[in-house]
């Protein structure tokens, strides 16, 4: 075993996973795993620059992380950033800032890489009754990576539509108005119209849904009493039920999402952009796949994720 940390720093969040990774790369134990919501991306949609609060929420989460890894002896640490710093001109104050308190350099990978290190965490799992080519769709705060293959990445594309940036772009209104929701869905499909040139979707014979939106969606159609990775992990919905939930979710007024038991506080305001971008996402390879011939009836949620093909990486370099 190599004990690794993977930090995965999102548009909306900052991530942890300390983990012991097999000799052999094909698995990993956790053995810590955390979220913090610091909405690194406020604001970088409109301005190009992380907002100096938005800063100081993310350096103060970092040290958290850097304790913990010292705490528990890692053997290597790789931090990833992802679609917020590849838009924000200030970003090497932010470089700076996590390498005085972790010790090593963020990198800011492009949405190509982010997608395969995506779909290197999600396929590490995957159910061996699940058909490939397997549609991976990592749905963050400021991009939507979508890869397709089967034992790696065959085609894979980055969109810059997320749920903090469509909240941010469109959805100001509570609930959202019918014209706000237009213009956020135009945005979407118009972004998965340049997708098409680049992933061939309607050879997708399962689609896997990722990060905090999508779970967040499924725990919402599950019902659940409380927030349950467990149950949340390897959740199958049909089309309709993940269509049908991401529709609550969208129409939901914020008070409505707080009293939601499964809800994370961070995610209230921003949850329904996201449910309309997954919302979006289905409908598009649904109609793909059934183009071609095809069918797809289900969907899969995913707790394993970037945050674990970062893992993997980083034992791979260890």
């Amino acid at each position: 075993m190599t004990r690794v940390a993977a930090v995965d720093c999102g548009t909306n969040s900052i991530r942890l996973l300390i983990a012991d990774v097999a000799a052999d790369g094909t698995s990993l134990t956790d053995v810590v795993r955390l979220m913090k919501v610091v909405r690194l991306g406020q604001g970088v949609d409109r301005t190009g620059q992380f907002a100096p609060e938005a800063l100081e929420r993310t350096l103060e989460a970092t040290a958290e992380y850097a304790a913990l890894c010292r705490e528990h002896e890692v053997e290597s640490i790789r931090f990833v950033a992802t679609s917020a710093t590849r838009d924000a001109s200030n970003r090497d104050e932010f470089i700076a800032g996590v390498k005085e308190r972790l010790g090593v350099e963020p990198e800011v990978i492009s949405g190509e890489e982010e997608a395969a290190l995506s779909f290197r965490g999600a396929v590490s799992v995957v159910a061996d009754d699940l058909v490939p080519p397997y549609l991976v769709v990592d749905l963050g705060g400021g991009s939507t990576e979508l890869v397709l293959g089967e034992n790696g990445p065959a085609g894979a594309h980055s969109m810059n539509v997320g749920c903090v940036r469509m909240t941010e772009r469109h959805l100001q209104s509570d609930p959202p108005t019918a014209a706000e929701i237009d213009g956020a869905v135009a945005d979407v499909k118009a972004a998965l119209d340049a997708a098409m040139a680049d992933v061939p979707v309607a050879q997708t014979r399962t689609l896997v849904g990722l990060a905090g939106t999508i779970t967040t969606v499924t725990a919402n159609a599950l019902d659940l009493p409380e927030y349950d990775r467990e149950e949340i992990n390897g959740a199958r919905l049909s089309v309709d039920e993940a269509i049908e939930s991401c529709d609550q979710l969208l129409a939901a007024t914020r008070s409505d999402r707080e009293a939601m038991p499964f809800m994370h506080p961070g995610r209230v305001d921003v949850i329904g952009a996201g449910a309309l971008v997954w919302r979006e996402v289905i409908r598009r390879v649904q109609a793909e796949v059934s183009a071609a011939g095809g069918t797809l009836d289900e969907v899969i949620t995913s707790e394993h994720d970037i945050l674990d093909g970062i893992a993997f990486s980083a034992a791979a370099r260890a």
